[in-house]
Formats: structure tokens, C-alpha cells, sequence
């Protein structure tokens, strides 16, 4: 089941990215006084209650003229329109109601999307209370006033945010079909291979980056079974600035892969593995989800005894921290190795989804051990008591310790390497939680 996810739209400088901060309960965005700072973290994962859902920042807008600010605002309504599933208009009582809000109002309204009404720097209520009134004229719904910067009314917004929640069908539930996200920069084929999969052109392809029109999930049927395939080109237009097609493509991209169980990173077989490479393969990373690396355009490559070798340890060097992805070449344009990705898909969700039993885990963690001590610390040693699975979409196991602080990471990753020598776990990440367990317990 994918995490919902709210957008957060609005004018320079009403507090996006304090509220933003606010919700996330960390300074993940930068906050000063001026107009269009908004430069770092898209997105977050938030929880309330018993409910997660993904926060995006739509952007920054730059206060050039209001013409400027009006076409931008616009811009961040579209990007929220199309990948969220509520949105969080935010206005600020101290500046009360302008003409830009009101367009872009209209803009939200026409959407059919769940939109709740923020108004923002009420850190009175007596005192704010009858400005707040004011946004009423918008036509959206009760106004929720809120101090992002007090963490006042937060509650009560968060709230209300959980309404518009889809509940769990059971129709929804049962969708037991594996779903692929093609991630990837623009114009490294990543619909050339949808396109190629189906065996029609059903995805727009051209040669220039921002071709294609919008993520559309694409059902192909292979030797009988259903994989829903989710494109996340979906680039609109061609924006003027860069910057907002980049933050576009990331928030399409963490949409794409909350909803998948296998991530394909496609790469460019000529341009190599780049950053922005890293970076997308991050978001798959943290995620938990099961990963394979395309090479794309392998058939355009000079080839010798070595290359696949050394293409590799390039690949594994940039992308260091996801040891355990799966790597295939392919080419979109001949055909070459595409079929296989179908066998590449199911091996990794079995992988995604395999449990191991608790004894079998403990046999192969007081092996560990012995083969190597665990670390100690002024005299004091780490004890591993215990060893358990507890969830799967990622496999993540709880060891109980007597000692958090003595369980050092390069430790948890030797335990980690031993499960993998054991069964393999390819193309799937391991999550290891550690619980402390006092002596006298036992």
C-alpha cells in the first residue's frame, strides 16, 4: 500500500517551509526572511497517529513581479494537482488576502482534489480570529488557522489532513501484481522500454529530454502474469528554470516509487552513472524497495573482454551505498536482454518478501559471533542476545542487545553480509533494528 501524499502550495514568504518543518519535526528546509530561499529537501515522510503519508515542497517562487509570482504560483498548483492527493493552500493572516491566492484558488477548486485551507501566523487566535474569517471569500472550505513557527493548531490541521486519506479497500488489498517504477534522468529510454516491453508505441518517445507527457501506469502481460510498469517521466512542459524541472522530476519520482514494489534506475550506457544518478537511486534506497540498475543503450557501447567488468565497478563505486542492486544491460532500441528483466522483477520481490525462521537467523547470528567478537568498549563488551524477523517490503530484523551504543554500524553491516552469504537477499536492502535488553531480564 502506498503512502498518501500532501502538497504544500503558496505565495513567497506565507511560512511553506517553516509548516513544512513543522510537520516533518525537523529543520529539513531552509527558512530566512527572504522571498524564494527554499532550496533543499523536497520531500518527507511524516507520521500522525497511526497514519504515514509523503509531504512534498512544491518550491520556491521568485519575487520578481507579480505577474512572475502569479505564473509560478500556478506552476506549483499544477505540480501539486498531479501528484498529490491533498494539498495544503497556505495564506498569511498579516498579509491577508491578495489577488494572487484568489487565482490560484480557482485553479485548486477546478482540480477536484481535496484542498484544506491554511492560514498561516496566527500565533493569537482572539486576536487573528476575525482576519481569518476573511479567506472564506476564497471558496475553499473553512479556513484552519495555524502558527507553523508557534506549532500552534497543528494538530487540529493534521487532522483534518487524515480525512481526505483514501481507507484501504479491499479490492486494493488484494492487487497482488507486481509494480515496477522506471526511475531515471530525462532521456536516458526509460519509456523507449516500456514501449519496447508492450511491443507498441503507447508512451510518447522523442530525442528531446521533457518529451514525455504524463506518468500513465502501463499493465503488460508476460507468460501469462500482469506487471503494472509506473513511467515517471511525466514532465508537463519545458519550464524556464531548471530548478523547477528538477524539483518536478524528484517529487514524480518519490510519488512513482511510494507506489512500487521494484524500482528499475535506468542509466545511460554512453554518459555513465552521474550524481543525479545517486541521487534518484537514494530515494529508492530509503524507501526500502527492491532495486535493479538498467544500463540502457548498451548496443551504442565499444565493447571489449572488460568492459561489463569495469562498467560495474564504476557503477558500484557512484552507488556504493546499494550494494545489493541487481544490474542488467539492455537496449531499448534491439530488444536485447529485456526479456529477462520479467525473471530480474520476480526474483527480487521473492527476495523483498522472503521471511526467514527466528531459529535459523539465531544459528547464523552465534556463528557471527564467534568468527568475530563483537566490539567492546572501556572494558564493557557487547552482548547479541537475540535475533528476529519482523516485517518484510524490506526484510527488517529487530536484534536485541545489551548495549545500543556498542553496536556499531560496521558490526550491524558484518551480521548483515553473514544473512546475505546465507540466503542471498539480491536486489532487495535489509533493515537491522537494534533493542536494548537489560542483563537481569534474562
Amino acid at each position: 500500500m502506498s503512502k498518501p501524499v500532501v502538497a504544500i502550495v503558496g505565495r513567497p514568504n506565507v511560512g511553506k517551509s517553516t509548516l513544512f518543518n513543522a510537520l516533518a519535526g525537523e529543520k529539513i528546509s531552509i527558512v530566512k526572511d527572504t522571498p524564494g530561499v527554499t532550496r533543499d529537501r523536497i520531500y518527507a515522510d511524516v507520521t500522525w497517529l497511526d497514519k504515514e503519508f509523503t509531504m512534498i515542497d512544491t518550491g520556491g517562487i521568485e519575487p520578481d513581479s507579480r505577474d512572475v509570482i502569479l505564473s509560478q504560483m500556478r506552476e506549483q498548483a499544477q505540480i501539486a494537482i498531479d501528484t498529490a492527493d491533498v494539498i495544503l493552500f497556505l495564506t498569511d493572516v498579516r498579509q491577508g488576502l491578495v489577488d494572487a491566492d484568489s487565482k490560484v484558488a480557482d485553479m485548486l477548486r477546478r482540480s477536484g482534489k481535496p484542498v484544506i485551507l491554511v492560514v498561516n501566523k496566527v500565533d493569537n487566535f482572539e486576536k487573528y480570529m476575525p482576519d481569518v474569517y476573511e479567506f472564506y471569500n476564497l471558496g475553499i472550505g473553512d479556513p484552519v488557522p495555524v502558527s507553523a513557527a508557534s506549532r500552534l493548531g497543528i494538530g487540529d490541521l493534521l487532522d483534518q489532513v487524515m480525512e481526505h486519506f483514501p481507507e484501504h479497500e479491499a479490492g486494493e488489498e488484494e492487487d497482488d501484481r507486481p509494480r515496477v517504477a522506471i526511475v531515471g534522468k530525462p532521456n536516458v529510454g526509460k519509456s523507449s522500454i516500456i514501449n519496447r516491453l508492450l511491443g507498441e508505441n503507447r508512451v510518447i518517445v522523442s530525442d528531446v529530454a521533457g518529451t514525455t507527457r504524463d506518468a500513465v501506469d502501463t499493465v503488460i502481460v508476460h507468460d501469462g502474469k500482469e506487471y503494472v510498469f509506473i513511467d515517471t517521466a511525466g514532465l508537463r512542459r519545458k519550464s524556464r528554470i531548471k530548478e523547477e524541472l528538477e524539483r518536478y522530476s524528484i517529487i514524480r519520482t518519490v510519488t512513482a516509487v511510494e507506489r512500487a514494489d521494484v524500482v528499475l534506475m535506468v542509466i545511460d550506457a554512453a554518459e555513465g552513472v552521474t550524481e543525479q544518478d545517486a541521487k534518484i537511486a537514494g530515494i529508492a534506497h530509503e524507501r526500502g524497495k527492491g532495486v535493479i540498475i538498467v544500463v540502457n543503450k548498451w548496443d551504442a557501447i565499444e565493447k571489449n573482454d572488460r568492459t561489463m567488468r569495469e562498467y560495474e565497478s564504476r557503477i558500484r563505486q557512484v552507488i556504493s551505498y546499494m550494494p545489493y542492486a541487481e544490474i542488467m544491460y539492455v537496449s531499448a532500441v534491439t530488444g536485447q536482454r529485456l526479456n529477462r528483466m520479467y525473471d530480474m522483477i520476480d526474483m527480487v520481490i521473492a527476495n523483498q518478501t522472503m521471511r526467514i525462521a527466528t531459529g535459523v537467523l539465531n544459528e547464523i547470528m552465534t556463528e557471527a559471533v564467534a568468527m568475530q567478537q563483537p566490539p567492546s568498549d572501556k572494558g564493557k563488551r557487547l552482548k547479541l542476545y537475540y535475533i528476529t524477523q519482523v516485517s518484510v517490503k524490506p526484510p527488517t530484523f529487530v536484534i536485541f542487545v545489551n548495549d545500543k551504543e556498542l553496536m556499531h554500524f560496521s558490526y550491524t553491516r558484518y551480521l548483515e553480509n553473514k544473512i546475505r552469504e546465507a540466503f542471498g537477499f539480491r536486489g532487495t536492502p535489509l533493515r537491522f533494528i537494534i533493542r536494548e535488553r537489560k542483563e537481569k531480564e534474562r
